[in-house]
């Protein structure tokens, strides 16, 4: 690595077939030029670059293999994922490692100003990715991440190259900049992506990116600043109040013109069809990218808010997870089974959620979107939660934040509304929470078994119901959750309705 030529000539060696050990190679080498601070500075950039733009494709390789539309095996996940971790980890380590030596003022430094907004820019997109897998895979970045992007916009801003266009890597389309870069990053960050799937992160990220240039970053809270970054203290982007304290050191983030980008997005994509200007690494169903796109048009118009009162109270709760699991408790009496249950330890509850703070380990069935079946230790029946929120501390605890869909779910068999052959399709009927309009039913069902042209029934407590369907209201990981209305029958009533 002393000499570019010889150094060139190394890359030659690389497994021409296989991304993983390619990738693992650079790494290792990008480590080892970013220890070696005895090399010139211009040298030091000049193999960095080679080893970094080297490394590219197998990045964009393994990205599509992690970022699938299928489910990954755990081994091939964790695998994917720390190669991917670990690279960007080590290309922010080196890029950040050149930038320090150049701003104070090591020998050498002249030769590399002209070069210096590739460095920033380089610098930070590897802090966004290094940001990005670890939401991926619920863990936390570290503060470190947030020090270092504030670092180098201020340098940007003190220098006088915010703005200046970079060619971020070759055979990327487009320029970018300090500006543009920081403004991606905490646009899609702050954009509640703890609530999301990997898949759909990936997705919120590279659309982010693809109209990051409708981002404004700048000093000056607007009626649409949407975040707040302090690069005085950094910290994630925090959500702009209406009473918030503006420090000299605050720069704002402004997304509202991304709006129309958005909503022509989506009807773009209601009509199944995926825009070709669109870059989101890899070729994804229409279906698959629009509820990524909603979330986020969602998110920039009408942002979550708690809509009820936590209160900080310890309670052990059963729980079991999956459609299955839920189906069979909610069927079966509370001393049914119940060795399968665990026992999570809640650490708030509303009439709306509840949050609980788990081992990571053991529980490596729990993802965005499952669905759980919940008894508290004093009632006698089953209900119904959906995984909202996932986040690993620093102490590898998980942090579950769960979405209650109702507080009892019963267990319930249907059947085509025509007659015919009895399919005994399970599900679960969801009693009704205080303001649900009358005359309807939500069901939990198996996942792709609802259908807006078939109705069916089924009974409860001795009566039975023609449910015609009124909408899919969500479609889950293993189960959909549906609307029907209700037509009570007459016991006996088995007629074409």
């Amino acid at each position: 690595m002393a000499d570019i030529k010889s150094a060139q000539a190394l890359l030659e060696d690389l497994p021409k077939n296989d991304a993983h050990k390619s990738l693992g190679e650079l790494t290792e080498w990008i480590e080892s030029v970013s220890d070696h601070v005895d090399f010139r500075l211009e040298h030091q950039f000049a193999v960095l670059r080679l080893l970094d733009e080297t490394a590219q494709p197998h990045v964009h390789k393994l990205a599509r293999d992690y970022f699938t539309p299928g489910e990954l095996g755990k081994f091939q996940e964790n695998r994917l994922w720390l190669a991917l971790d670990n690279f960007y980890r080590h290309s922010a380590n080196a890029y950040g490692v050149l930038f320090d030596r150049y701003s104070s003022g090591d020998k050498g430094g002249g030769a590399l100003r002209e070069h210096v907004p590739l460095i920033a820019t380089r610098a930070m997109h590897a802090l966004a990715r290094r940001q990005k897998y670890a939401c991926a895979h619920y863990c936390p970045a570290g503060s470190s991440i947030w020090t270092d992007l504030a670092k180098l916009y201020r340098h940007a801003e003190q220098q006088n190259y915010l703005d200046a266009p970079v060619a971020l890597y070759p055979g990327v389309g487009g320029n970018t900049s300090v500006r543009l870069v920081a403004g991606h990053l905490l646009g899609w960050y702050g954009c509640g992506v703890s609530a999301l799937s990997p898949l759909d992160i990936h997705f919120v990220e590279r659309i982010v990116g693809q109209y990051c240039a409708a981002i404004e970053l700048g000093a000056q809270l607007g009626a649409n600043s949407l975040f707040s970054f302090d690069l005085e203290r950094p910290a994630a982007p925090m959500r702009v109040k209406v009473d918030s304290t503006v420090h000299p050191s605050m720069r704002f983030v402004d997304m509202s013109a991304m709006q129309p980008k958005l909503e022509s997005l989506l009807k773009t994509l209601d009509k199944n069809v995926v825009p070709d200007e669109l870059n989101l690494g890899g070729a994804y169903e229409a279906e698959r990218v629009r509820g990524a796109a909603r979330h986020l048009l969602e998110y920039l118009t009408d942002p979550p808010l708690r809509r009820s009162v936590r209160r900080s109270i310890k309670i052990d709760m059963n729980v079991v997870s999956g459609f299955a699991k839920v189906v069979e408790r909610a069927g079966a009496s509370p001393e049914n089974g119940e060795d399968r249950a665990v026992y999570w330890e809640i650490e708030d509850i509303s009439s709306s959620g509840f949050r609980a703070v788990l081992p990571a380990q053991g529980i490596d069935g729990i993802r965005i979107g499952t669905l759980l079946g919940v008894r508290p230790g004093s009632v006698s029946h089953w209900g119904a939660a959906v995984v909202r929120r996932l986040m690993r501390d620093d102490a590898n605890l998980l942090h579950v934040g769960a979405e209650i869909l109702s507080s009892h779910a019963v267990g319930v068999v249907l059947s085509p509304s025509g007659g015919g052959v009895d399919d005994g399709l399970p599900a679960l009927w969801l009693q009704a929470k205080p303001g649900e309009p009358d005359g309807e039913v939500r069901l939990l069902m198996k996942a792709d078994t609802f259908s807006m042209h078939r109705s069916l029934k089924t009974g409860l407590n001795g009566k039975h119901y023609l449910l015609i369907p009124a909408g899919l209201q969500e479609h889950g990981l293993d189960c959909d959750l549906a609307r029907f209305r209700l037509v009570e029958q007459e016991a006996g009533g088995d007629g074409d309705y």
